[in-house]
């Protein structure tokens, strides 16, 4: 798992709330995916108004390159490009209405669009 230090130099942080690790969870179990192998993909591309957009799936498992977080037994993989523009992220899961869904709270984003589903670092 790559975070904490490798070769003296600190892993980026991505945290993930207990609400977010528990509903990902809980769809991973759904999907009747193995939590303990597969886990939440984190990753950024091109897209929105704003230039850039989040993205979220579930893998089967990591790729070879990626970045591994584990909080309240979620596994999050990044890819190292994406670890970029979401170094030091919150993910967290909000319900209600309007808006349930997956939020990323993102300290590098400089704009967002309108909608809120898409940014700029």
């Amino acid at each position: 798992m790559s975070t904490g230090t490798a070769d003296g130099e600190t892993t980026p942080r991505i945290e993930v709330t207990e609400t977010a690790a528990e509903e990902a969870l809980s769809l991973l179990d759904g999907e009747g995916l193995d939590t303990g192998e597969a886990g939440l993909r984190l990753f950024v591309q091109q897209g929105g108004c704003a230039g850039l957009s989040y993205g979220m799936r579930f893998d089967d498992e990591p790729e070879p390159d990626d970045t591994i977080y584990e909080h309240h037994g979620l596994r999050v993989f990044v890819d190292p490009s994406s670890l970029n523009y979401v170094e030091g992220s919150v993910l967290d899961f909000e319900g209600g209405l309007q808006g349930a869904g997956f939020h990323v709270e993102n300290p590098n984003v400089v704009s967002e669009c309108g909608c809120g589903e898409s940014f700029r670092t």
